[in-house]
């Protein structure tokens, strides 16, 4: 398995933060934003990692992390030129794969408080996503459970069939890249993540975890706050 880092998006809610460095650089209370999601990765025992990311301060990013050797892994740099959605800024890692090699992607604004380890070690194929009750759905892609199986998912829709958004942590197989090749645009311009996962739920093969702690998606300057202050929090506990 090899990791996916998503870096993309212009950051416009944090600016003017965002006019002068990537969003994914914004300090976190001791470390940057994206030392975070990468640390899951780290964690999960994954060292070949593809970092995506938009023109936006590309520069920064790479002379942060390097070649990946202070942290014990290998990165691979790729450019989104030009915002298409998740599933394509993933898309762009596909001639890094081997055949039959599967993915763990994340977004460069998410973090996590669960320990993904143990579930990103024993993936086994098909698809699997995390989710987490949130307050405002309509805000996310979102899955629906019945019996604590995912029925339906469905991107930021506008009445939401449940409140667990499809946080930024997904696992695939190898398919994702040839699904993502065939994939049409959304009616909003964008080739959808969502849609990927749908794929594998329309084959009986999508499974998912909900998390138990903490996630923010900390793309706004109120979520970033309250990243930093969750984190000091359990450095200091």
């Amino acid at each position: 398995m090899k990791g996916v880092l998503i870096c993309g998006g212009t950051g416009s809610r944090l600016a003017p933060l965002t006019d002068i460095t990537n969003k994914s650089l914004l300090p976190v209370y001791n470390k940057p934003l994206i030392h975070y999601p990468l640390q899951i990765l780290l964690d999960a025992g994954i060292k070949d990692i593809i970092i995506i990311s938009g023109t936006e301060h590309i520069d920064q990013i790479a002379e942060y992390l390097g070649s990946g050797s202070k942290f014990g892994c290998t990165f691979t740099f790729k450019v989104q030129e030009k915002a298409g959605g998740i599933a394509q800024a993933l898309g762009l890692a596909a001639d890094e794969f081997d055949d039959g090699e599967s993915v763990c992607a994340i977004l460069g604004d998410n973090i996590y408080f669960d320990d993904l380890s143990a579930h990103i070690q024993s993936f086994n194929g098909g698809g699997h996503v995390f989710l987490k009750e949130v307050d405002d759905p309509n805000r996310f892609g979102i899955a629906e459970l019945s019996d604590g199986k995912v029925v339906s998912v469905e991107e930021k829709p506008s009445e939401p069939k449940s409140n667990l958004a499809i946080t930024g942590c997904y696992i695939y197989d190898n398919r994702c890249f040839e699904i993502i090749k065939n994939m049409k645009p959304s009616a909003r311009g964008e080739f959808e993540i969502t849609d990927v996962t749908d794929w594998y739920l329309q084959h009986g093969e999508l499974t998912a975890t909900t998390l138990k702690e903490d996630w923010i998606d900390a793309g706004t300057f109120e979520s970033l706050f309250l990243a930093a202050s969750k984190v000091r929090d359990q450095n200091n506990s």
